[in-house]
This record gives C-alpha cells, structure tokens and sequence, in this order.
C-alpha cells in the first residue's frame, strides 16, 4: 500500500512538472506576419540589427532584434529591405524581442 501511494505521488509529481516546463517552454514565443518598415544596422561588421515590422493582423509596430548570420547577410546585401512582408517568430527576453525566425512569406 505505501509503495502504491509512493508511486502515485512520483507520477503526479511528474506529471505537473511535464505540464509547468512545458507551458514555461512556449509561453512567450510569439509569430507574426508584417511589414518591415525600418532596419537598423550597426554598421558593416554588425552581429546584431534591429527591425521594425507593421503587424499586418493589428497594424501595431513590432520592434525584433536580429542576430542571425544568415538574416543579417540578406540585411545588408539588400535581399531583404523595407516594404518586404515578413514571416517572424521572436521570444522575449529581458524585455526585448528576440528573432528565432525572420523570413521573407515569398521565399528568400
């Protein structure tokens, strides 16, 4: 009887944790689809950019902070440029949008 109890405990325990770490994991990722209406690099040798999308569902102004190789090479080379509508899943941290995915919805 008391490894029954034992074990069920264990097994809710689990359980709860499943549900907490899972609800942590996803909670502040969020996906947008917008407009870039401004990009600001640091300048050649950048590791981070800023862009500022036109959320095309509520039309508020969405700020991402960008720091991946590859989105920052199309930044300055030109492939991706204000007026492009844009795919984008950021995280918040400490405050500040942070860019997990940032594509062009036509391809790039």
């Amino acid at each position: 009887m008391r490894n029954t109890m034992l074990v069920g405990w264990v097994a809710a325990a689990a359980i709860l944790f499943l549900l907490f770490a899972g609800g942590v994991a996803t909670a502040d990722e969020m996906k947008m689809v917008g407009d870039v209406v401004k990009i600001e690099i640091s300048g050649p040798n950048a590791k981070t950019a800023k862009a500022t999308l036109k959320d095309t569902k509520t039309g508020k102004l969405v700020t991402v902070i960008v720091n991946d190789d590859l989105t920052l090479d199309k930044f300055k080379d030109h492939r991706i440029v204000v007026g492009d509508e844009i795919r984008c899943k950021y995280e918040v941290q400490d405050g500040k949008n942070v860019s997990k995915y940032f594509r062009k919805t036509a391809g790039c």
